[in-house]
């Protein structure tokens, strides 16, 4: 794996960037005391590296209907290859499924799923997921609280 190599003008863009995506490339230059065209180039050589994703709107999740926030573990029956590429198939289609994490120990996946309520995620739970070839065994955790939420990295 590459890592990109970050200098402190690189970081204090990025800061500013998770900060707020709709900052303008003229806000970042002023705010770094630096002409726009360096700024310019270094948030584009970051986009093309790889370093910088996508830009998103976070969303509220309670303000659009999706009141519920579920930590589901997921164990397949069997490792393999094909058997993991089914299963991510699969739920790469559920729309309810923002997240999906291979992980280590008693788990193979865990998944973040949101929803509206208890009633949806049960739907959720039964038709479909609980309906994806080559589970085993799932447990789900519910979101009580949201004590802390950034997608800052640097």
């Amino acid at each position: 794996m590459y890592v990109f190599k970050l200098d402190d003008k690189d970081l204090s863009i990025l800061r500013l960037l998770q900060q707020d995506a709709k900052i303008t490339v003229r806000e970042i230059a002023a705010r770094l005391h630096l002409t726009t065209t360096p700024v310019h180039e270094r948030i584009r050589r970051m986009e093309e590296q790889g370093v910088i994703k996508q830009y998103v709107a976070l969303v509220d999740h309670t303000k659009v209907n999706k009141g519920l926030i579920v930590f589901c573990h997921v164990s397949l029956k069997e490792h393999t290859k094909q058997a993991g590429g089914l299963f991510l198939d699969t739920i790469n289609g559920f729309a309810q499924i923002t997240e999906c994490y291979n992980i280590s120990g008693s788990f193979d996946f865990m998944l973040k799923i949101v929803v509206a309520d208890m009633e949806e995620y049960h739907q959720f739970y039964v038709d479909q997921l609980g309906e994806t070839p080559g589970i085993s065994h799932m447990q789900s955790s519910f979101v009580m609280g949201i004590m802390k939420y950034t997608m800052q990295l640097v």
